[in-house]
């Protein structure tokens, strides 16, 4: 095999990856129409302190009788949100909670970050790989980072799709989080609560009160 043949097949390739990029990331920026599920298999990812208290705020409103059933995702050094979502689901049966390697501590730098991130990959592709979630709900820690994006790779491989929904925290008032611009252009919708962060006709983005 030539030189010249094995440089072609690896544009080829190339080309064909990015236009799978594209063609996922255009197509998830679109409004589909609503399928109908009997139930939802649902990751929640849980971040530390605020994060978790919205989060929990959030799947209040859910309907368990078709979230269900629901996975819970936290960072392996984060026991508070354990204790707060064994207090939030004691009544019900649908439900668990899978640890993953934190991505990044709070005060780690974020030169250090980018190892915790790759190893924490490696834990998000198993959870992915062996769950299958339908939709992956997901309010800003860097805990999520990993799942979100293993997500859209996944998809990307033709391996799963999941539906990934990014929830803006609430203290974002005007300019988005890290994880938010990070996942901005991979996740399926992004939902803000203020205005300022709705702009341009955005359909990609949605304001809730």
């Amino acid at each position: 095999m030539t030189i010249n043949l094995i440089i072609y097949i690896i544009i080829t390739i190339l080309l064909g990856l990015l236009l799978r990029i594209f063609y996922i990331i255009y197509s998830n920026h679109k409004i589909k129409p609503r399928i109908k599920y009997t139930t939802v298999k649902t990751f929640i990812i849980l971040g530390s302190g605020g994060h978790t208290t919205e989060m929990l705020k959030i799947v209040e409103k859910l309907d368990n009788t078709k979230y269900s059933p629901r996975i819970y995702i936290h960072g392996e050094t984060d026991k508070i949100s354990v204790e707060k979502l064994h207090e939030k689901e004691k009544n019900n049966k649908d439900w668990k909670i899978i640890s993953i390697f934190r991505s990044r501590e709070v005060g780690q730098s974020y030169l250090t970050s980018i190892l915790t991130t790759l190893i924490a990959f490696k834990d998000a592709f198993y959870i992915l790989f062996t769950e299958n979630p339908d939709l992956i709900l997901c309010n800003g820690p860097g805990t999520g980072v990993p799942l979100c994006l293993g997500s859209f790779l996944m998809q990307l491989l033709f391996i799963h799709k999941s539906k990934v929904i990014f929830i803006e925290s609430f203290c974002r008032v005007k300019t988005f989080s890290l994880t938010g611009k990070i996942l901005y252009h991979f996740v399926d919708h992004v939902i803000v609560q203020w205005p300022n962060l709705c702009t341009n006709n955005d359909k990609h983005v949605h304001l809730i009160n």
